[in-house]
């Protein structure tokens, strides 16, 4: 599955099969890109011989769980403007194209629709954990997971109506990795518990706040905000939101820096 993905870390959602190309990737970030949250085990992992940390060392990792059986569910988490929609499309398309049939499933298609949110009282804050259907993505986890034999449809979320779309993206059996990124992936509460426990491993995406504010304010004008309403939401919406994915952030299997990491 493609979508296509702007330098900011917003995307355009459209599915498609996972045998199509993706996101162009380039080479050569340092090791600096890579670090590792307290805990984990590097040794668990097999890495190439002179990995330096890159961009290609991440699809060794991936190739390496995927080597254990099985479908393998990487999550992407971070604050919003972080990258996490770049980072996921680009690791679904090159793990297609390097062999290893990948689809990118983001939790956004569980954003409550905007007349539930209206009903909810909860439209002017619309992205806050509160607005996602997080027991239904739970539950698609799981089937993708369990339900390996079946083609298994995911909703999208198209920013240009900023509404989900049911069933837009198939993930056929063939599908041996599934990319999903979201904010909340590593929340303690309930049901984000079982969420990270339902994935295969859960990576962080870090980059400066001062790039990852100015790429949200752009993305957020860019989908019809006016400049002011675009800097006040960042301000009352997102920034609130953030600061609860923030504290989570020693949670990830992995912490990846997506500015240095050198993928467009």
């Amino acid at each position: 599955m493609s979508r296509s993905a702007e330098p900011d870390g917003s995307a355009t959602s459209r599915p498609a099969g996972p045998d199509e190309s993706a996101l162009s990737r380039s080479a050569g970030p340092d090791e600096s890109a890579l670090s590792r949250s307290a805990g984990s085990d590097q040794s668990a992992l097999s890495r190439s011989a002179g990995s330096d940390g890159s961009a290609a060392w991440l699809l060794d990792r991936v190739r390496a769980l995927a080597r254990g059986g099985g479908r393998v569910l990487i999550g992407i988490a971070g604050c919003p403007g972080a990258g996490k929609s770049t980072l996921a499309g680009w690791l679904a398309g090159a793990l297609t194209d390097a062999g290893l049939p990948a689809v990118w499933v983001p939790m956004d298609g569980y954003h409550l629709a905007d007349v539930e949110l209206e009903r909810l009282g909860r439209r002017g804050r619309k992205g806050a954990v509160d607005t996602f259907d997080g027991h239904g993505y739970l539950a698609l986890l799981r089937r993708l997971r369990a339900e390996t034999g079946d083609v298994v449809y995911a909703p999208s979320f198209d920013r240009e109506i900023e509404q989900p779309i049911a069933g837009a993206i198939p993930v056929p059996p063939r599908a041996r990795v599934v990319v999903s990124e979201g904010n909340y992936l590593l929340l303690p509460g309930e049901p984000w518990r079982r969420v990270k426990e339902a994935m295969t491993e859960v990576w962080y995406a870090d980059l400066d706040d001062r790039i990852r504010l100015e790429r949200l304010t752009t993305r957020h004008v860019r989908f019809g905000k006016t400049p002011d309403e675009a800097v006040r939401w960042v301000a009352e919406v997102d920034e609130p939101n953030a600061a609860a994915i923030r504290a989570t952030r020693d949670a990830a299997d992995l912490l990846v820096d997506f500015d240095r990491l050198g993928i467009s």
